[in-house]
This record gives C-alpha cells, sequence and structure tokens, in this order.
C-alpha cells in the first residue's frame, strides 16, 4: 500500500496531470482510500510549487542573451513585466489565481498558475497561497467527479 500512496504522491508532481489525474488513479485504479490519498496528493502537488515560482523567472533570465532560446526567453520576461505591473496589487489578482490553479482545466493547475505568478513578478507569498487554495479546490472538485464516477479521461 506504501508504494501506491508514493505513486499518488509522484502522480500529482507531474506537471498538467498533478492532483486531477493522481487522485482518480489512486481511488479507482489502487483503490486507496479517499481522503489519505486527497492529502498524499495535495502534498505532492504543493512540493513543486515554491521551486518553480523561485527559480522560474531566473532561467527566464539566465536564457535571454541564449542563441536559440533568448528572443523567446525576453519576449516572455518583457510581456510579463507588462502584464504584472497592470495587475499587480489588484484586489482579483489572488482570486484570478486561486480559481486559474483550482478549476481541474487542460493546462491550469499549480505548475502552470506559479508559473505565471513568477513571470507576471507577484509576491511569493500570495502566489503560494493561492496555489495552495486552488490545489484544495481542485482536489475537492476532483473527488467530486471521482465520487460520482465521472470517466475524465475519456
Amino acid at each position: 500500500m506504501f508504494w501506491k500512496y508514493l505513486g499518488v504522491f509522484f502522480i500529482s508532481m507531474v506537471p498538467v496531470v498533478e492532483l486531477r489525474g493522481a487522485i482518480p488513479i489512486g481511488v479507482a485504479t489502487f483503490g486507496l482510500p479517499l481522503i489519505p490519498t486527497y492529502i498524499v496528493a495535495i502534498i505532492g502537488n504543493m512540493l513543486p510549487v515554491p521551486f518553480v515560482y523561485l527559480f522560474a523567472r531566473k532561467v527566464l533570465v539566465w536564457g535571454s542573451d541564449k542563441r536559440f532560446i533568448g528572443k523567446w526567453f525576453s519576449w516572455m520576461l518583457r510581456k510579463g513585466e507588462k502584464a504584472g505591473a497592470k495587475i499587480n496589487g489588484k484586489r482579483g489578482t489572488f482570486i484570478g489565481l486561486l480559481l486559474f490553479v483550482g478549476i481541474p482545466l487542460p493546462m491550469t493547475g499549480a505548475w502552470t498558475g506559479t508559473l505565471a505568478a513568477s513571470i507576471l513578478d507577484l509576491k511569493f507569498k500570495d502566489s503560494v497561497l493561492a496555489a495552495m487554495g486552488g490545489v484544495l479546490l481542485a482536489g475537492i472538485i476532483m473527488i467530486s467527479l471521482t465520487l460520482l464516477g465521472v470517466n475524465i479521461f475519456s
């Protein structure tokens, strides 16, 4: 049973799949109980968040003067700084990020939301808290869909 939980933990760390895939796999495929699966998936999904936030911008800055990726990385930095200046400190930014992470749709989630927060230069604490709230929300939605027997993979 330990190996199944470890599988849920690592699946929830994978970008794009995250806990949206880990919870149904843990419950339906591995036969694990719902609440412990939810908790393990949340921990696994949140573990990369601070690292993504702290290093995403640094990777873009590092790559902005490289031969093949420099133009694209520089463009991403400029675009992110411009957009970040517009929305940073606004009331709805926290809720918007929470909902972006929390609504289980393709290409949304903790990795993407934290990456966007880093590029937009949002505050670390607010970004991590919004991602945590979004991950909790996504987990509740996935538990509900799993209990309803909705097959999200078809």
